[in-house]
């Protein structure tokens, strides 16, 4: 569901490998290596995501990979990304997210911050409240 392509471009000059997401035009990052690359476009991913929640702005739907390699946030934070969308899709804004929830206004900030390491009950009650459920897989 958030499976980013990235884009690979090894630079000559300094011998990094520069990272883009065609989803995501004003993200990038570099590594050393293709592996390094990688892992730092998930920060930079992260990153990104965050800007545009802070900004209320919807979450691009990643293309489809066509071949590419693709990156995603970690499992707590796409769990959280997916309640944000709901909010998006539903109109729901965190103040009404909150009073649904009985919480206070803050708590929902901490909720949708992705740098915080929200409870995944919580996360799952803000699912429920927005008449969704969080699904977790193993592959």
């Amino acid at each position: 569901m958030f499976d980013f392509p990235v884009i690979l471009e090894p630079d000559p000059e300094t011998g990094t490998v520069l990272v883009s997401f065609p989803d995501l035009p004003f993200c990038h990052s570099v590594g050393d290596d293709e592996d390094e690359a990688l892992l730092n476009a998930v920060d930079a991913l992260e990153t990104a995501l965050a800007v545009l929640i802070t900004a209320r702005r919807p979450l691009p739907v990643p293309l489809a990979p066509a071949g590419r390699p693709t990156v995603r946030p970690s499992a707590l934070e796409c769990a959280k990304l997916g309640v944000y969308q709901a909010m998006t899709e539903q109109g729901i804004r965190k103040a009404e997210l909150a009073r649904r929830l009985g919480w206070h206004l803050p708590q929902v900030d901490r909720l949708l911050d992705l740098g915080h390491a929200s409870r995944f009950d919580q996360i799952e009650a803000a699912a429920r409240a927005l008449g969704k459920r969080i699904e977790i897989r193993v592959a």
